[in-house]
């Protein structure tokens, strides 16, 4: 006789279901049965972070869809996402959440997966921005700069270049609250909000450290295009900062921080110029052309050189850094980094401009396609502002 399989026992099934580490296989067990759908929790809280989504660039200016090319099975998904369409800026991902900036102050978290939605203060709000208003058109907003002086700024510009980037400590899901930090351009300024504030709070000691910032065990961390790191503790009534004076290291065109595991990353990241010709002018492209990676050892405290990433493999770009283990997820090789476009805006003036994401091999120093796009200079695609592909985790919490 054969067993059925729709009459185990509810805790049995929910017990099951928590041995699924990958999204996709939660949902494909909860439909088996409707006493299995009964049995297992619709979000699943108990899933590690699941293999990122390429959001691409908007083919449309007026869709209110965004396409997400997921790199497990090459398929491309169309979410329903007018937040993040046309006139719209994202200005990082983090913890499966978009940032998403318009031409209002208003700045805003939407969870692709879920349609969530949380709102953070205002633009209005920062700090140096020291007045704001609507009808003022083409210079809204009224800042001061470090020497004093005031100077205005449009709604356009404001979305499109006042925040280089922002990055969460955690889900906005989470029970504990979380914390928001941004990087302010051309100031360098780092600013931080906790839940349930109404404004942007400067965190003065460390400004400069502006060349990227991540959340690794449970405090901020942000970087200087040198290498010396600001550790931010921004949980207590004040920030607590403390300069990490690590040996200078050379030039690099960028660096990110990245948090693998136990260790501390740090990616120096190399440009050179592909020169070419597109109607009779001469349009300056850029294109990565190497990394170095390096692990912080905390005893120095120094940046020591990084051969072998082993299993891990690196996802890094406009949004918040973050490494997986291949072998969690089939068909995923290690020791390799993931990175998308988020360095220029100058390969994107022309309307048409050279596409430099791709996946680098650490072991060889070539430079592999990243799908759906190839790297060919013959191939040229056409950007909208605000849509260079980003990666996002799927994150159903």
């Amino acid at each position: 006789m054969a067993a059925d399989w729709t009459q185990l026992p509810p805790e049995l099934v929910e017990s099951i279901s928590k041995k699924l580490k990958i999204y996709a296989d939660y949902l494909r067990f909860r439909v088996v049965c409707h006493s299995w759908q009964a049995s297992v929790p619709k979000t699943p809280n108990h899933l590690p972070p699941q293999l990122p989504w390429l959001m691409l660039p908007q083919s449309q200016p007026n869709q209110s869809h965004r396409a997400f090319y997921n790199l497990s099975n090459s398929r491309v998904h169309f979410l329903h996402l007018p937040e993040a369409s046309h006139r719209k800026r994202r200005c990082g991902s983090s913890h499966g959440w978009l940032v998403i900036l318009d031409e209002t102050p208003s700045v805003l978290l939407v969870n692709p997966l879920t349609r969530g939605k949380h709102p953070l203060p205002p633009l209005s709000t920062f700090p140096n921005v020291v007045g704001f208003d609507y009808s003022q058109i083409g210079r809204e907003y009224v800042l001061r700069s470090l020497s004093g002086e005031l100077y205005t700024r449009s709604l356009i510009q404001m979305r499109d270049s006042f925040v280089k980037k922002l990055v969460l400590s955690s889900s906005p899901m989470e029970e504990n609250g979380f914390i928001a930090l941004t990087i302010v351009n051309q100031s360098g300024d780092l600013a931080f909000c906790r839940e349930g504030d109404e404004n942007w709070s400067f965190i003065d000691e460390a400004r400069c450290y502006s060349e990227d910032a991540i959340s690794f065990n449970g405090l901020f961390y942000a970087v200087d295009n040198h290498g010396i790191v600001a550790e931010c503790d921004v949980k207590g009534p004040s920030p607590v900062v403390r300069i990490i004076q690590t040996p200078r290291l050379d030039d690099a065109d960028m660096r990110y921080l990245v948090n693998s595991g136990a260790d501390l990353l740090l990616l120096s990241r190399y440009l050179d110029v592909d020169h070419d010709i597109v109607n009779d002018d001469a349009n300056v492209n850029y294109r990565t052309v190497g990394f170095d990676v390096f692990r912080m050892n905390w005893m120095g405290p120094r940046w020591e050189k990084v051969e072998n990433l082993g299993d891990r493999m690196l996802f890094i770009g406009e949004n918040s850094s973050f490494s997986l283990s291949a072998s969690d997820f089939p068909g995923c090789v290690g020791n390799c980094i993931y990175f998308t476009d988020d360095y220029s805006e100058l390969n994107y003036e022309s309307g048409v401009g050279g596409y430099d994401s791709g996946i680098f091999r650490l072991w060889d120093g070539t430079i592999q396609e990243l799908p759906p796009y190839p790297r060919n200079s013959d191939y040229k695609v056409h950007w909208p502002p605000g849509s260079l592909p980003l990666w996002v985790i799927p994150n159903p919490c």
